[in-house]
């Protein structure tokens, strides 16, 4: 990621993204591009194991956030049941999702 200039934080959940876990990843975000002075926000999925409405809607709080702040969200990671709840909720055509965190490297430097 050294080759471009643009301050990168990777959040890394784990197991179940819900309503208890909901406002705690929020504010770890919201803390990035505050305090952080992040311009990109990663969030590598490969950790968690299942995402609920809750955990949903943390991410689209998460990502106004970051749009706010002139920042950018993308994901990476997610498995098969993640991939549907945002297909179902048309979520994954408001995301910047990748595969892995391999291809979101290789895109960094058009973001």
């Amino acid at each position: 990621m050294s080759s471009t200039n643009k301050k990168v934080k990777i959040v890394e959940p784990a197991g179940i993204l819900d309503g208890t876990k909901a406002s705690e990843f929020r504010n770890e975000i919201g803390e990035s591009v505050k305090n952080g002075g992040a311009e990109i926000i990663l969030i590598d999925f490969k950790d968690v194991t299942f995402m609920d409405s809750s955990g949903l809607g943390a991410l689209v709080l998460a990502l106004k956030t970051v749009r706010a702040a002139s920042a950018s969200l993308c994901i990476c990671s997610i498995n098969e049941q993640i991939s549907m709840l945002f297909e179902l909720t048309s979520m994954d055509r408001v995301f910047n999702i990748f595969p892995d965190r391999k291809a979101f490297e290789a895109e960094l430097p058009n973001l």
